[in-house]
């Protein structure tokens, strides 16, 4: 009596509760209680990744044998684990005298981080393969545990390239970057501790854009009115200025 009178909008609503309920109960009796109770899950999960061949033998176990170990913990690669270049070296550390690791020589194992990519951060050493001393691999130049160009680059666009093209083609393609930038020669060393100078305040801008400036071919701008209180790069871009 209760489900005739009941309507169809809410008999239909709890036969799909009914039929989920069904399912829920029958998938636990189906199922094993290795997949339906966590604690159970989790051990099976800890015993078959267990069960794995350690290939690997972790940096520290180098620094036993390999000099090149303390040479590499005070360079760029620092950050880098032995095996990312010499592969897995667990039976190497069981077996130092027969069993040698990898020795990557390679021109594309190096440029498979060192290619030109605009998405990796600035300062990231990178180069165009087909271009940086084609003939050559890349070990016979930079130490590979310790990596440092054998000369340090004087261009800013060896390592700021993309900026460097964005500024061939804007009305400040003419100015050199050390016009607007200070550049300590432990930058070019230690780019990413040593930063570049940025000018701090409207004024240098003004130098040149400012309505009283001797620099006639600049864009003028009556610095008192525009853009009052902001730094002229919070709206325009330093390296590509629109020009109106």
């Amino acid at each position: 009596m209760f489900l005739q009178k009941m309507p169809d909008a809410l008999k239909r609503v709890l036969a799909v509760f009914v039929l989920v309920a069904a399912a829920a109960v029958l998938v636990r009796v189906v199922l094993p209680a290795s997949l339906t109770d966590s604690r159970l899950h989790i051990k099976s999960t800890v015993e078959r990744e267990m069960a794995h061949p350690v290939r690997y033998a972790g940096s520290e176990a180098c620094a036993d044998c390999h000099e090149e170990y303390k040479v590499k913990q005070g360079g760029y690669h620092k950050n880098l684990s032995c095996e990312t270049c010499h592969g897995a070296a667990k039976e190497h550390s069981e077996n130092p005298s027969e069993l040698k690791p990898k020795l990557p020589r390679m021109r594309e194992f190096c440029a498979g981080c060192h290619t030109y990519n605009p998405s990796r951060p600035s300062g990231f050493p990178q180069v165009n393969p087909a271009a940086h001393n084609p003939l050559k691999v890349c070990v016979e130049c930079h130490n590979p545990h310790d990596p440092k160009p054998t000369r340090t680059p004087q261009e800013c666009s060896a390592c700021h390239a993309e900026i460097a093209r964005t500024k061939e083609l804007s009305p400040h393609a003419q100015l050199e970057c050390t016009n607007c930038h200070t550049v300590p020669q432990e930058h070019k060393l230690a780019p990413r501790s040593v930063r570049a100078g940025i000018p701090s305040e409207r004024s240098f801008c003004g130098k040149c854009h400012s309505k009283d400036s001797g620099r006639k071919e600049a864009p003028k701008v009556d610095f008192l009115t525009h853009g009052e209180k902001y730094l002229c790069w919070q709206c325009h871009y330093p390296h590509m200025p629109e020009v109106q």
